[in-house]
């Protein structure tokens, strides 16, 4: 017979929903599910009927998901980081993981981690390198934290792509958000660059000078697929970047830049 790991995802957004799903339909998991928005009168009853239908079991609260977790995985906004962990270290018992895949910026989760060792649970740093829609469980997770070994261990024999690349609770978060200003940003540049390009009528020129100064890359494509991941995806690459700007601040560095980028990615993503 099959070990089923019992799991609990803290946040059934397009993360969570996709995470249940796949872990489920795997059927080496159980898994328990809670969002604040839940209760919530229009949002909810979709979301409920989601995790039924794919037969996640509905928890009350966060503490009840957890209640017989393994592993409890949060995947909750940016600004609701520190708030589930501060619940978390509440209700976590010896033994149990916490699993943090939020973007959030490196001292944001060194102080989550900070509370959640506090009550003798695991605290484990993840780092999400790429949209989750499409690889699914297979998306590129960095792994940091002591436990970050035995997490991955146990959630890559259930699907996952969990890579432990530090004991120390931040670093993943830093190498992914210093790699994010550079695909975030990039993407910023291309949008208003092909914007402005195609209102003056020099498409054409402009790639062409571009592919001239790097023959490696496809410029014209890149703007097409870059606007298209802007439009579909610029509100929470705003939110990631925002994070970036919190750890450029930390380290006492200006971050004008990373709250550019997060603008030019809002204003990508109303054209919707």
């Amino acid at each position: 017979m099959t070990q089923v790991t019992p799991l609990a995802l803290v946040g059934f957004g397009e993360v969570g929903k996709i995470f249940a799903r796949e872990f489920l339909a795997r059927g080496q998991a159980s898994v328990a599910v809670f969002d604040v928005l839940f209760s919530d009168p229009v949002k909810g009853p979709p979301m409920l009927a989601a995790a039924r239908i794919m037969g996640a079991r509905v928890a009350e609260s966060a503490a009840d998901a957890a209640r017989d977790a393994r592993i409890v995985i949060s995947a909750v906004t940016a600004n609701a980081v520190l708030d589930v962990a501060k619940q978390a270290a509440g209700y976590l018992h010896q033994g149990q993981m916490f699993f943090d895949v939020n973007s959030a910026s490196p001292v944001t989760k060194k102080n989550a981690a900070e509370l959640i060792n506090a009550s003798h649970a695991k605290y484990v740093e993840g780092a999400v390198m790429a949209p989750v829609p499409g690889p699914g469980l297979g998306v590129p997770i960095l792994a940091g934290g002591p436990a970050a070994e035995e997490a991955a261990n146990i959630l890559n024999a259930l699907g996952m792509n969990v890579t432990p690349v530090t004991s120390e609770p931040g670093r993943a978060s830093a190498m992914k958000l210093c790699r994010s200003i550079v695909i975030k940003g990039l993407e910023a540049i291309m949008v208003d660059c092909a914007a402005a390009a195609k209102q003056w009528g020099v498409e054409d020129e402009v790639f062409a000078s571009l592919d001239a100064s790097y023959p490696a890359i496809d410029f014209r494509q890149l703007a097409e697929t870059m606007v298209g991941r802007v439009r579909q995806h610029g509100v929470r690459r705003a939110a990631e970047m925002r994070e970036a700007a919190v750890m450029v601040a930390d380290l006492g560095m200006n971050p004008g830049l990373a709250h550019a980028i997060a603008d030019a990615q809002e204003r990508g993503a109303e054209k919707k």
